[in-house]
């Protein structure tokens, strides 16, 4: 009886766990898929009907912008995030007195909610009661900060903001590879002669890969369902201009009554998150087996 338990009380613990995921996660994942291929509106049908929900999604002009935002605010943001997670992962890394109270100021935006980021940054964006009011109040009456509510700037807004609650997340990732770099290799280096901003690029940077394709996928995860960032700055706005698909599911499913064109848009955010990450699962495992 103790044998038969050893070996089945794991099994037992966490078959009520597997069960809950299979359902609530890969079912709905499944119904979704399924709901996108019918007709459905305002209340699911389930006769399929074939594409023409992704036919309907793919000629939407508010699709096409929350498409192009998705590119444009992914872009600068993983690319920002990282050249700036890096610059400060290096200064931490010059041994500084500093360190600690630095590394803590750097990290905090991390542990604030995207809800609290975003509300933040729309009072300090806010042209009524923030940056440019304060700047217009010591005496530059002609400076304008408008970004929030200017639809051909308003989605860098919400770049901002994400650059600035992810950065600190990305300095502690290169700040944790630069620490794990053998000193040996960079002291031999520095005997050698080279200066320092070479071993960095040749040496340490390079050897790092890894820790940048992690941050590469964690940043992109973070871009592709970015959801309440955008509804506490913008609420999509103004109009549509800072939509994202998220927001434009959203909208789909619980202000539109459209839940073929929410589930067909969440199948498509799906199928970019899985080009990225399986991939990255893919190489990390035959490095596992090799």
């Amino acid at each position: 009886m103790t044998l038969w338990l050893e070996r089945h009380v794991p099994k037992l613990v966490l078959a009520p766990t597997f069960i809950a995921i299979l359902l609530f996660v890969y079912g709905f994942i499944a119904w979704t898929g399924w709901i996108s291929l019918t007709k459905s509106r305002l209340m699911p049908k389930y006769d399929i009907e074939g594409f023409q929900q992704y036919d309907r999604l793919f000629a939407a002009p508010r699709w096409d912008v929350a498409m192009n935002n998705l590119y444009i605010f992914g872009a600068l943001f993983i690319v920002i995030s990282m050249v700036l997670g890096l610059l400060l992962a290096i200064l931490l890394d010059q041994k500084i007195r500093t360190e600690g109270v630095l590394r803590t100021i750097y990290l905090y935006p991390m542990a604030l909610s995207m809800i609290v980021t975003g509300t933040a940054w729309k009072w300090i964006l806010n042209p009524g009661l923030g940056l440019e009011k304060v700047v217009q109040g010591w005496g530059f009456e002609n400076f304008t900060f408008d970004w929030l509510v200017n639809p051909d700037y308003a989605i860098y807004t919400i770049v901002i903001a994400a650059v600035w609650q992810a950065s600190g997340f990305v300095m502690a990732l290169f700040l944790a590879g630069l620490r794990s770099v053998d000193t040996e290799i960079i002291k031999a280096a520095q005997v050698d002669g080279i200066p320092t901003t070479r071993i960095y690029t040749a040496i340490i940077i390079p050897s790092m890969a890894p820790i940048f394709l992690s941050a590469f996928i964690v940043l992109s995860h973070l871009a592709i369902k970015s959801f309440d960032l955008v509804i506490a700055m913008t609420n999509g706005g103004p109009g549509y201009a800072t939509d994202l698909p998220a927001t434009y599911m959203y909208a789909m499913a619980f202000s539109r009554g459209d839940l073929g064109q929410a589930a067909s848009s969440a199948m498509i955010m799906m199928l970019v998150v899985f080009t990225i990450v399986v991939p990255y699962l893919y190489s990390e495992l035959r490095t596992r087996n090799d």
